[in-house]
């Protein structure tokens, strides 16, 4: 079935201001709740890209901020202060009738607890964004409600009320919603927090799918397993967002350990062959590759240079002569392939973090046995 859906915003997609083709662009994104005990602040100095056709979930302790970040994204509410860039479309300056129009249009939106309309049918739940946005013919908006009904599998509940379902139809009578007007991006919170285990695994397949047909996904969830399967997870802890490269390299360590070590970390920039890491020089800060790949080389005392190995990002590199002492035991340089980044911080930050978590020095301390083993061999090549 071919849709003839009227034109969307998200179709005119352009690189946004920073050269890069990304999606979604979070900038300086701040939100203060003002209460009768205080001001709250629920997200801080937020800064986040998702590219198009990303799967990313996001995850946080409770009250750590994660629904607020995808009610800022959904329009749903509004930041204190920073911008909101969505296919180059600033939609922190949309006023309230603008963003649901826009959000219609261009998000599905799966919420935790449903929201299903209770005097509507299933099947009429899932027309309403259609015919609110006016997308597609009338007859074309009846095909299309049974054809994601059916692709949900619960096409034979489409005349029930939503209390008739259980709460795992009611999450794909949901889904199905969300994607009545074929929007660039699903936005879920919690969406399979109130299911069995079975259910949440055929959901994710789901999205699993919708990914693979080139929708973005951004799903908010408690559960770390799940979220490791997606192709991408952003870490918000007291809202927050933790480096993800840091993250990837240590993630056994605590949500606020990797905060904190996120404040410190350095950013640094290398063109392609420059050198890092000078052999036999003192060792002072450590590193995290970001953009690119790097290249450890040995200098044998026979002056032949030997290649030990090549880091990609999120994988570190300096820890051998800051955990053991001494000289640098290898040179490290960027790929002459392109310039690359990394993300630093220096000795003395280092150690403080090593003695805050024993998981990390546990993983340093393996890291250094098998790269000094590496060493070793490449010597006596």
């Amino acid at each position: 079935m071919v849709w003839r859906k009227k034109k969307n915003i998200s179709e005119n997609i352009e690189p946004t201001q920073n050269g890069k083709n990304s999606l979604i662009v979070l900038k300086d994104l701040d939100k203060v709740y003002h209460t009768d005990a205080g001001d709250f602040p629920a997200l801080l100095n937020v800064d986040l890209e998702i590219g198009s056709g990303e799967f990313v979930s996001v995850i946080g302790k409770s009250g750590s901020g994660k629904t607020t970040l995808i009610n800022m994204l959904t329009g749903i509410d509004q930041p204190s202060s920073g911008e909101i860039f969505v296919g180059g479309v600033a939609i922190h300056n949309l006023n309230e009738g603008e963003m649901a129009a826009w959000r219609g249009r261009n998000m599905g939106v799966v919420f935790q607890f449903f929201q299903l309309l209770p005097t509507l049918s299933v099947f009429q739940n899932v027309m309403i964004p259609m015919d609110f946005c006016n997308m597609f013919t009338p007859a074309e908006r009846r095909e299309r409600a049974m054809h994601l009904l059916e692709l949900v599998d619960i096409a034979e509940h489409a005349h029930k009320l939503p209390s008739r379902l259980s709460g795992g139809q009611q999450q794909r009578a949901a889904i199905a919603r969300a994607l009545a007007n074929d929007p660039p991006i699903i936005c879920t919170d919690e969406p399979t927090g109130n299911l069995d285990s079975k259910t949440a695994g055929q959901i994710f397949d789901l999205f699993q799918q919708l990914v693979k047909d080139g929708k973005t996904i951004l799903m908010v969830t408690h559960d770390d397993d799940l979220a490791k399967q997606a192709s991408r997870t952003v870490i918000i802890a007291d809202g927050e967002i933790v480096n993800e490269y840091f993250a990837n390299a240590f993630p056994t360590l605590s949500h606020e350990l990797m905060l904190k070590a996120t404040k410190k970390l350095l950013p640094m920039s290398y063109a392609a062959g420059e050198p890092i890491i000078l052999q036999g020089s003192e060792a002072d800060r450590f590193y995290i590759v970001s953009k690119g790949e790097v290249e450890v080389y040995l200098n044998r005392p026979d002056a032949q240079e030997v290649l030990v190995d090549t880091l990609g990002p999120g994988q570190y590199f300096g820890e051998i002569a800051l955990l053991n002492g001494g000289a640098r035991s290898a040179m490290v340089r960027a790929s002459i392939n392109s310039p690359i980044e990394v993300l630093t911080f220096d000795k003395k930050d280092f150690t403080e973090l090593l003695g805050d978590s024993s998981e990390m020095m546990e993983e340093i301390k393996r890291s250094v046995n098998i790269r000094g083993q590496k060493l070793a061999k490449a010597a006596k090549k």
